[in-house]
């Protein structure tokens, strides 16, 4: 059961992280918005963290989802962490515009609150520590359309406003997003401890994951090792999760990467329209490092850095290899269970294996829409649905023998197990650029209807909705002139 709390009572809210030394984050109050307005709220998180529908749609909720105030009971930090960025070791990083609250228990376990875009914190660097409306309705919307595809991730409680300018590449108005997760902590916390001979802090902190999130790994004999294990097979599944439903993060640096398996930071990322295993979605990714098909890879190079980062807790350098070597096998087999499924398919054999492969292959060379290719596929059986299917392709012959292949393993699945199958894997919506765009578009003239529309879609992406067909359909030519970088 939640906390229902009523707006005469103090949420209950405790910090964990908080209890560490101080050489983890800095305490610090969040900087206020000029007349901060509500953008949008998502009462189904609400829910979960125990929060009371009445005190949400409160001016105490406004200011304090803002950090125009700060909410009795919180212990507002910000936390210090390094890591790689583009392939090279970028040093001391940190929480540069988000700041913890605090903590909220729920029946799934302990929630962090974090404020995305309440101002400055001592690792803003040169940022001015705010978030733009654009960027925070792309983290917003995707965070819970993850979630709604059932993907590990941050969640989104509420997105608040203001007219206050902030300069990107032009001119834009602030907006803060509150995002929930059991941990905000990353890769990069780890390096940060590591490389600065901090051995002390690095164990504390480790200790503090375990004990608080993986207790198994305590049993182990080598607790540091199996800790690196337990991480590095949550990222596989993760992996596979991102690339089955063609969803690219663009900006995989250590320090983007969730020591829970969490999808994390939304900046440039993209859901694919067309299929194109190379795709690059993140403008500033000149080297194209986070391509689609790079990302599993990209995974386990930033697991090899945790592994350095561990190495002095682990001990042996085999150890820590060894820990990662689970990766290697879990990553394919977790893809290819999702991929079954997406395909109707019930068993692991090696046609199946090769049945995947060829699909990838077509896809990639027809240049097919990713999304849609998979949902008309739900309505393939060997003896109908093809034409929907074919008219996706212009090389008919090929998708013909894909088509007889696919049969021939389909046929003895029973017509409602495949069926079945199929529509629990295949969402017919996903948070395509034009679609966010269209609801960042509508937002700028304080228009946020479509907004609204798209996160109830988005949470339920496999049902039909019937009214909003459109949202899953063909994205619009100009849709590809969308270019989305790291400030994005």
């Amino acid at each position: 059961m939640g906390n229902n709390l009523g707006m005469d009572k103090t949420l209950p809210w405790h910090n964990r992280f908080a209890k560490l030394d101080k050489a983890f984050y800095t305490r610090l109050q969040p900087q206020a918005l000029s007349h901060p307005y509500w953008i949008s709220r998502n009462p189904s998180v609400a829910h979960e963290l125990g929060i009371d529908e009445s005190w949400f749609e409160s001016q105490e909720a406004l200011n304090g989802f803002t950090g125009n105030n700060v909410l009795p009971g919180c212990d507002p930090l910000a936390s210090v962490y390094s890591g790689h960025q583009f392939g090279q070791w970028a040093g001391q990083l940190g929480d540069g515009r988000a700041i913890l609250l605090g903590e909220l228990d729920t029946p799934a376990g302990g929630m962090e609150v974090q404020l995305k875009g309440a101002g400055k914190t001592p690792y803003s660097r040169m940022g001015d520590g705010r978030a733009v409306l654009r960027s925070s309705i792309r983290e917003y919307l995707c965070s819970e359309a993850m979630h709604g595809l059932g993907i590990p991730t941050t969640r989104a409680l509420c997105l608040t406003g203001s007219d206050d300018k902030v300069l990107r590449e032009e001119i834009e108005t602030a907006a803060v997003v509150t995002r929930t997760a059991p941990s905000f902590i990353r890769f990069g916390h780890f390096e940060h401890f590591s490389y600065n001979d901090m051995h002390a802090e690095l164990k504390a902190l480790a200790d503090f994951v375990i004990d608080s999130f993986y207790p198994a790994c305590r049993e182990a004999g080598n607790p540091y090792a199996a800790l690196l294990e337990a991480v590095s097979e949550r990222t596989a599944h993760l992996m596979a999760a991102w690339q089955s439903v063609g969803f690219c993060h663009g900006v995989m640096n250590t320090d983007n990467m969730s020591i829970l398996g969490l999808t994390i930071d939304y900046g440039p990322f993209q859901f694919l329209d067309a299929f194109d295993p190379t795709h690059i979605c993140n403008h500033s990714d000149t080297q194209g490092r986070y391509a689609y098909n790079k990302q599993p890879n990209m995974a386990y190079w930033n697991l090899f850095c945790l592994g350095q980062a561990l190495l002095p807790l682990i001990g042996e350098q085999d150890q820590a290899l060894a820990a990662l070597e689970p990766y290697k096998s879990i990553f394919p087999q977790s893809l290819e269970g999702r991929m079954l499924g997406k395909l109707g398919l019930t068993k692991p054999i090696p046609e199946a294996s090769a049945l995947i492969e060829s699909t990838f292959k077509l896809l990639a060379a027809n240049r097919v829409d990713y999304t849609i290719f998979w949902r008309r596929l739900c309505a393939f059986t060997p003896t109908s649905g093809h034409e929907s299917l074919r008219d996706l392709f212009y090389d008919r012959e090929s998708f013909n023998a894909w088509a007889l292949q696919y049969s021939e393993l389909l046929a003895p699945v029973s017509r409602a197990l495949q069926a079945d199958l199929k529509l629990k894997n295949n969402p017919k919506y996903v948070l395509r650029n034009h679609l966010g765009e269209e609801a960042i578009r509508a937002a700028k003239l304080k228009d946020y209807s479509k907004l609204h529309t798209l996160l109830e879609v988005l949470q339920s992406p496999f049902e039909e909705h019937a009214d909003d067909d459109a949202m899953a359909g063909f994205p619009p030519d100009w849709a590809s002139g969308i270019e989305i970088s790291c400030s994005s």
